[in-house]
Formats: structure tokens, sequence, C-alpha cells
């Protein structure tokens, strides 16, 4: 057996730089690079390794580890999961910085590679720098926060370790139905350890994302009862994106006269003008899709792990609506006391199709779900209008920016009110062209999200990061990683003075204004802060915007220059656009505030509509 010696850091990037994966036909590498932070535990090993191939497989250095690991996923996300980021972080803070992000990517089931330094095996120095130490479970160490949070999860003891972990990392990264971040602990002694690896093991392989044909049972199962519908829907989500089957799902619905909506992840499934499309559905969804919702006997959920955001947290459809359920995961597919078929989303449209043959539901249902579309259009256009006293609000600032966006213009948000209105009301020109990162609601997800965007589609328009002032001062850094390496974003920064969205929860469940919004919060002196400036300090460009126009002009100049473009507008915190679904929180059974206990009585009788276990 021919073999070459090396340290198990050096024969984990040689192993990584082997992977590759095919993309409409062309091989690309399955790693692009590495994000990474060096330090204790990755600094000696690992980052000398990288620095050998330095030309070949690019390490990019984040400002922070949550934050490069979030560019990370927004990364994969754009690639639609074909291609991965790794990242590597020292230990102790370097690698619980990570955790969160790691929290995304599992509830996002996008993959991400995580390779964090660790203590040593031997324990011969214990305790390291940075070392929390378990009293009764020596073995312990921080790394093991990352189980909670990882679809795959190891620690390397012996450098031969890599030959079976390594493989099981990619697979379960690359599985549609287990796709997730897969962690990889490299403990300081053993990555500096050499070994005889088999050459064969460093051979090129090429990937190619599995589609799982579903069971023609379940197929069948799913046919006999949609060919008994009268009112069915399609809810897409972001699997159909993941799985390149939007082309095929809008001739599914076309042909067979389905209404489809989108949730938050399925965005950009279709375009805003599709025949077929009817809106975004849920909490933070169009009245038009959500009518269609209640009303709907039948629902053919396609790619969705059905977030309570998107089925009103169970209370949106009829207790007697059958559920089918169209998912690479198993346990997706199985909610709800769903028809399931499990497969990949594409192919099992497909052969759902051939199935149905000439079916088609009612025209009147899909007529009807035009004419509520072009009702809540109706909304949309009023609330996106320009005009209007006062502050601005989300939705003017939203529309100013959709009016003035090429097609291919890729937008980001992620938590706060930001995503409800840009759900709600953005005109999606092109498909695949929305990310809105809601199944963790990270707050800093935006700009570090929108680095990765902006470096995954470089050369494809513009990407377009819409962030709160909260969302904004919690992670910003990497508006200077974008300055440093070429790839620019567009940052709208809607400053409201501070967490407005959750202030509205707060006031709508009884609840008096408190630490949310700026003013409420317990401070001596309420400081306006420069967004403006401090983009500058980074060394983007940056301006205020006062008005609608002046943002529009703003954005104009942005999109014409060279690097990072930042525009400030201070906006309405208390203007929000409608929405008609409900969302079950915890509201306290005793309070001595009367607007809370009235408030609870409402509740408890919405309750009686939520689907329990049928």
């Amino acid at each position: 057996m021919n073999t070459i010696k090396l340290t198990m850091a050096q024969a984990l990037v040689k192993y990584l730089m082997a992977q590759k994966t095919l993309i409409d036909g062309k091989v690309e590498p399955l790693f692009p690079g590495v994000f990474g932070i060096f330090g204790h535990g990755n600094v000696t090993c690992l980052a000398e390794a990288l620095e050998a191939v330095r030309q070949d497989f690019p390490t990019w250095r984040g400002q922070n580890e949550q934050s490069m690991a979030l560019a990370g996923i927004a990364y994969s996300k754009a690639k639609k999961r074909r291609q991965i980021m790794a990242v590597t972080t020292s230990i102790g803070p370097g690698a619980t910085n990570v955790v969160t992000a790691a929290g995304v990517a599992h509830a996002n089931r996008l993959p991400l590679l995580i390779m964090s330094g660790d203590t040593f095996v031997s324990r011969v120095p214990d305790p390291v720098l940075q070392q929390v130490e378990h009293f009764h479970a020596p073995a312990t160490t921080v790394n093991d926060a990352f189980k909670a949070v990882s679809r795959y999860w190891d620690r390397i003891y012996t450098p031969e370790q890599l030959i079976s972990s390594l493989p099981q990392a990619v697979a379960t990264m690359l599985d549609p139905a287990d796709c997730g971040p897969a962690f990889i602990g490299l403990p300081q002694d053993v990555q500096a350890m050499a070994y005889d690896y088999p050459l064969a093991f460093f051979e090129e392989t090429r990937h190619q994302a599995p589609r799982p044909r579903p069971d023609l049972a379940q197929l069948e199962s799913a046919c006999t009862r949609l060919k008994q519908a009268v009112r069915p829907l399609i809810i897409t989500g972001g699997g159909v994106l993941y799985s390149e089957a939007g082309e095929v799902l809008q001739n599914f619905a076309a042909r067979h006269r389905i209404p489809v909506c989108e949730t938050v992840a399925g965005r950009a499934t279709l375009a805003h003008d599709d025949p077929v499309n009817i809106g975004p559905v849920g909490i933070i969804g169009s009245s038009s899709a959500n009518l269609m919702a209640s009303q709907a006997d039948v629902v053919l959920a396609v790619g969705t792990r059905l977030q309570d955001f998107t089925t009103g947290s169970w209370s949106l459809f009829a207790h007697d609506c059958q559920l089918i359920a169209i998912n690479a995961a198993r346990f997706d597919a199985h909610k709800h006391r769903a028809i399931s078929v499990v497969g990949d989303a594409r192919v099992s449209l497909e052969e759902l199709d051939n199935l149905l043959a000439d079916w088609a539901a009612p025209a009147d249902w899909l007529a009807q779900g035009c004419q509520e579309y072009r009702r809540w259009n109706e909304v949309v256009d009023a609330r996106t209008a320009a005009g209007g006293e006062g502050l601005p609000s989300y939705a003017q600032v939203i529309g100013a920016i959709n009016r003035h966006c090429a097609p291919e213009d890729r937008v980001i948000s992620a938590a706060g009110g930001l995503p409800g209105e840009i759900t709600k009301l953005w005109r999606t020109k092109l498909p695949g062209t929305f990310d809105c990162e809601f199944g963790f609601s990270c707050m800093g997800y935006e700009i570090a999200g929108g680095w990765g965007s902006a470096m995954a589609n470089r050369g494809r328009g513009d990407t377009i990061v819409f962030a709160g002032d909260g969302s904004y001062m919690m992670m910003n850094s990497d508006i200077y990683s974008t300055v440093l390496d070429g790839n620019k974003m567009i940052v709208v920064v809607c400053n409201n003075g501070g967490y407005a969205v959750i202030n509205r929860l707060q006031n709508g469940k009884g609840g008096a204004s408190y630490n949310n919004l700026l003013q409420d919060c317990n401070i001596k002196q309420l400081v306006p802060v420069d967004f403006v400036q401090h983009a500058r300090s980074m060394g983007a460009l940056a301006e205020k915007a006062s008005s609608i126009a002046e943002l529009e002009q703003a954005f104009i100049r942005a999109k014409a220059a060279d690097r990072t473009y930042v525009i400030q507008i201070d906006t309405d915190p208390f203007d929000w656009s409608p929405g008609d679904a409900w969302w079950d929180v915890g509201v306290p059974e005793v309070s001595q505030r009367e607007q809370v206990r009235q408030v609870k009585i409402e509740h408890e009788k919405m309750r009686r509509h939520q689907r329990i276990g049928v």
C-alpha cells in the first residue's frame, strides 16, 4: 500500500482539497475555502497546513468566530448546499463563539464544517490555557457543547481516525435528509502527530447531491388523496430550492391548477407575478395565502419542516384538512399524521405528476387564489408607496429598494421586524434571490450572511442586506471583512431606536414597554449612534437618507460604488404591515396588569383552533 507521512492537520487539509462537487456538469471544489481565526489550538499545526496551500485553498480571516461561521452558512445557502465552507477556531472562547452559528446551520438544515482546536489528549500539560475543567468528567471540553447543535460530532484522538471520520462528516453534510453542521474536534497534540496515510485516502472524489426516490406506495397514497381534493394547496419550503425543483413545482402546480404559497425559507421559489403564486403563508405571510390555507381540504407541503411561523402555531388549517408531506427527511415527512412521501422534492413531484396524469383541481379554486392575491397586492402597493408624513416605515424602505434593484440582486435579512415586512412585501423578480434566516432567527446573521452571500454570488448582481439598528449593533464587523477582500454588499440600516418588533410583541400580549426600545431601557441618557461614521471607520462608503426619495438616490449611488456601501435611514418603530395569522406564545396566567389578563382570555380562545395530534 502506497502511503504518505503527514501530520493529522496536514492530512485533514489535503483530504478536504481532494473533495469535488458536480454543479451543472462542472467539477468544482466541494470546499472552496476556510473561514479562520487562528489562536491557541489551531495556529501552530492547522494554520501551518493551511498556509502551505494558501494559493489553492484560501483561508478567509473573519473578525469574529460566530460571524465568519454565519458567512459560511450563507455561502452554502447561496450555493444551494452544493458547496460547503469550513470554519476553524481556537479552543475555548474561539470555539464556543461558533455554537450559535452551528444552531443556525442545524435549524436551517444547512452544511457547515466546524474544526475547533481542543485540549491535549495526553492531559500532560493540563489545565491548559482556556481549558474549562469538569471535575468528574476530565474528557469533557467546551467542544462537547456542539453536540446539541451538530448533525455529526467527532473528536480525533489518533491521526488515523481521520480516515473513518471525515468521509462520514462529508456524507452527513451532503445528505438532503441529515444535512446540517458537522463538528470535528482537533486536540492540540494529535494535530501535530504524524501518520503514514494511504494515498488512496487523498484521491479526488466527486460528489453529486443524491436524489432519494420516494416509495411507490407512498406516492400512490398521496395521489389517491390529492385526486379527491376540491381545494388543494401547495406550500413550498426551502427544500424545493435546495433540490432545484422550482421549475418542476411551478409546472406541476400550473398543470394541476393548484395555488402555491411560500414559507420564509421557500420565498423566491416563484417569481412574484407567477400565475400560481398566491403569496407567502403564515404569521408573517399574506392574507391571500392564509385565507386559502384556512379553506384548503388538502395541503401538499413540499420541502418544509412546517415551523410555527408557517402553520400559525398549527391554527391556520382546518381540523379536517389532510396534510401530504414530501420531504427528504423522514422526521419532517411524518409530522401531524401526514400522508408521507419520503424523497427528493424534484423527483417526488415528477413522479407524482405522472401518477396524477390529467387530473386538475376545480378551476374556480385557483381563480379564487388569484383574486385574493390581487387584493393582497393592493395592500403591498399601498404599504410600499413612497408618500406619507413623518418617519418612513420599514415597508416604504423595502418598496424603495425593491423598485430600484436588479432582478439578479440577492436580498438578505434575519431577525427583528424586517423578516416580517420583507417576507410580506418583497416582490421577487427572479427565483432564488431571497435569503431571510428565520429558522433560528439569529440577530447578526444579516451582515455576516451578506459577506458570505456576496462571496458566493460575486459577479451575479448585488447583495442587499437589510438590518435593523439592533442587529447592526450586535454584529457588524464583517463590513470591514468585505472591504478587505472586495466582496461588496449594500447594507440598509433601518434605525428605529431599539428592538421595536419585540416591543410590539410585548405590548400585543398586554405587557408594558420595557427594555426593548432604547427609550424604555435603564439608561442615563439616550445617545444616537452615527451608523454612517461607524461604517466609514471600517473603510466602507456610507451616507444617511432622510426620506424615501433620498434613499432611492442613495441606493442608486450604492449600486454604482466599487465597495461596500452603508445607508442609514431612521424608521418608524410602530408602523407595521397587517397580519392575520395567530402565534402561540406564553402569556402569564396571573398578572397585576388588566391588559395581560384580557389578552390571556383571548389567547386561550385561539388555542381551540390548534391542530393537536391530527
